[in-house]
């Protein structure tokens, strides 16, 4: 009788770090088995049943998910009925709140005798801090990515540990410690398409009156998809700008500076020590919505992180207080190219600045101890398998 873990994880960047921690996790116990749902990258490391469908469910904003809501709805209740079939001895939540924590609640509601374990935490501290004591009784582990989380979950009951970032330990595989390019720009306008179209706009028109003042900038693109990469083209017509597809890190670690979407890449960024602004333009309905809830005063993880890091809550339960933003945030309508095309031009002109920007950056990144972390992932959710006993799944 072999132990069984069944996986979820609904996104690109939960596949990646998914498949990541089922490596450590095979690699400490061979004889360990998953089953679930995600991407191609866990699909390597699971046996069947697995679903690959990463490219339907990473859907971005509240439109979005309401508009597919029959989707959802019906993958969730053949979830939950494959895992009353199989009986796994836990189930492993990657990311991916709006659904798995929902999926978590619905397993003890149905008296699920397995374990349920969550990594990579939800980041619910930024937009409803509340929800945190409602996880203690439908999660048996929280494992964190960030050292501010680890107090604030372990306040509300909840067994939780700090294993330190895996996307930056998987970063470190791809440092070229090439040296940068001068007057080279980077645009990251993000990787869904609904990010490109709202941020690729702004981005261009921040170009053009760039070139206008510095005329010697450079400008290249990380795109990540053919089909992106064409639409981009198509709107640039004559502008000199370079679009590659699938280069995002290599152009982090050339460019002079660069302007980011809010969310992993701005990570990525930070991890090469690109110094960068930050760019974030979401739909009316969700920006409207999600400005109510945030509980935090910047979108950035390298600025949230600083508030932590330099005001710490003397109760974990309390968000950190504001501290001056360490990378530049232009948000929904503030994201104009003016603006953006101000900052930019500021990082290309002084290596003062660029240097403050990075150091301060650098010093931010080298908290968050990624070496080894999905292995000490893996050690945790370990220790909490022994404690069941063989599963009912046959070897």
């Amino acid at each position: 009788m072999k132990r069984t873990i069944w996986v979820v994880a609904g996104e690109a960047s939960g596949d990646a770090r998914g498949a990541e921690l089922l490596r450590a996790l095979h690699q400490l116990d061979p004889d360990l088995t998953f089953i679930g749902a995600g991407g191609p990258k866990m699909a390597k490391y699971a046996s069947a049943p697995f679903d690959n469908w990463i490219a339907e469910a990473g859907v971005l904003g509240l439109w979005d998910v309401l508009k597919n809501y029959g989707y959802f709805r019906g993958k969730f209740d053949a979830m939950l009925r494959d895992i009353d079939r199989i009986k796994p001895d836990a189930v492993l939540f990657v990311d991916y709140p709006g659904f798995n924590l929902r999926m978590a609640k619905a397993l003890r509601k149905r008296g699920y005798p397995g374990k349920n374990l969550y990594y990579v935490s939800p980041q619910v501290w930024a937009w409803n801090r509340g929800r945190i004591k409602k996880m203690a009784p439908i999660l048996d582990l929280m494992i964190c990515v960030f050292p501010f989380e680890q107090p604030m979950y372990e306040a509300s009951g909840l067994h939780t540990v700090f294993t330190g970032h895996p996307l930056l330990e998987m970063l470190e595989a791809e440092q070229t410690h090439q040296p940068r390019e001068t007057d080279l720009l980077g645009l990251f306008p993000g990787s869904r398409e609904r990010e490109v179209k709202r941020n690729f706009p702004a981005m261009l028109e921040a170009c053009r009156i760039i070139r206008e003042k510095r005329p010697q900038t450079r400008f290249e693109l990380a795109a990540a998809s053919d089909s992106q990469a064409a639409q981009m083209h198509a709107q640039a017509g004559d502008f000199p700008l370079t679009i590659r597809v699938g280069t995002a890190h290599d152009l982090m670690q050339r460019a002079t500076a660069g302007i980011v979407c809010s969310g992993t890449a701005t990570l990525e960024a930070a991890f090469f020590g690109l110094p960068y602004c930050l760019i974030y333009k979401a739909a009316w309905l969700t920006f409207q919505v999600g400005s109510r809830l945030v509980d935090v005063d910047c979108l950035g993880i390298i600025n949230i992180l600083n508030n932590y890091i330099q005001n710490p809550p003397p109760d974990p339960k309390l968000p950190a207080k504001a501290s001056p933003h360490v990378v530049r945030e232009f948000i929904q309508h503030f994201a104009t190219p003016p603006a953006l095309a101000g900052e930019a031009l500021r990082l290309l002109a002084s290596e003062q600045a660029r240097t403050e920007l990075t150091e301060k950056v650098s010093a931010i990144v080298n908290s968050l101890d990624a070496h080894g972390a999905s292995e000490r992932a893996a050690r945790a959710i370990l220790d909490h398998l022994p404690q069941i006993g063989a599963s009912s799944t046959p070897a």
